[in-house]
């Protein structure tokens, strides 16, 4: 058996809905125009459908990372706005809106089984013959862990996560976050993953210490919340300083 890591505490799960440890409705799914595949966008989800996959994490404060990235300012944006003619008027980025909060909840769960360790050196050069042609069509030049980690060409990883559900032995997939590798998330799959709920589930409470500093790793805030005009020029300042070293590099 290739390398695998079980979880050492329980899981933490932010859903929607009172009920965060049951898999999403097959209704939520949609089809990838340009694979074929028929998922619900996530990094490991099953390409044909067969079985569906649960997001966790060990850290609380990962799965608001996770969760919440998207709100991120976007560069391209800054950009533009930086190319326009005038002076810069205030802008309000990286706000995390009131609708985010409705709904939400958090679960606390112990996992069972045997998670196949992705990122580690024996499963790239497991995965490596059986995803370059892939890799190959999708104009990549090899398959390599950097193409695991990113997460535009799901395909790829979605594949990977079907290699490794179709293997046996495997409850489902460890792999660190690309958000920084501190933060440990696990993919549990459907009718292998063994799932024990804890504890009661709550709410998601903008007072979280966990949210408070996800919002502080993302530079994000959460809208409603008073916050000083000189502080948000300083994070507008600070995402844009930090773009335009990108590109320049």
């Amino acid at each position: 058996m290739l390398t695998h890591r079980t979880p050492e505490g329980p899981l933490y799960r932010i859903g929607w809905g009172t009920k965060p440890w049951e898999f999403p409705d097959w209704l939520r799914a949609g089809t990838d125009a340009s694979s074929g595949a028929h998922t619900f966008g996530n990094r490991f989800d099953d390409p044909d459908a067969q079985y569906r996959v649960l997001y966790a994490a060990s850290q609380l404060v990962s799965c608001y990372v996770e969760t919440l990235a998207r709100f991120r300012p976007d560069f391209r944006l800054l950009e533009e706005l930086d190319a326009m003619e005038g002076d810069n008027d205030f802008q309000q980025i990286g706000l995390v809106p009131d609708e985010w909060f409705e709904n939400r909840y958090i679960g606390t769960a112990n996992v069972e089984g045997k998670y196949a360790d992705l990122y580690s050196q024996e499963w790239v050069a497991h995965l490596r013959p059986k995803l370059y042609t892939v890799c190959r069509d999708l104009g990549l030049d090899d398959f390599d862990l950097s193409v695991l980690i990113q997460a535009k060409k799901r395909i790829i990883t979605q594949m990977a996560s079907s290699f490794v559900y179709d293997l046996g032995g495997y409850n489902g997939i460890y792999y660190a976050s690309r958000h920084g590798l501190g933060l440990e998330n696990w993919a549990l799959f459907e009718f292998k993953a063994v799932i024990h709920q804890v504890g009661d589930v709550r709410r998601v409470a903008k007072d979280d210490q966990a949210l408070r500093q996800a919002l502080d790793l993302l530079k994000l805030h959460v809208a409603g919340e008073p916050i000083c005009v000189v502080e948000e020029r300083r994070r507008f300042e600070w995402v844009y300083e930090l773009f335009q070293g990108r590109k320049r590099s």
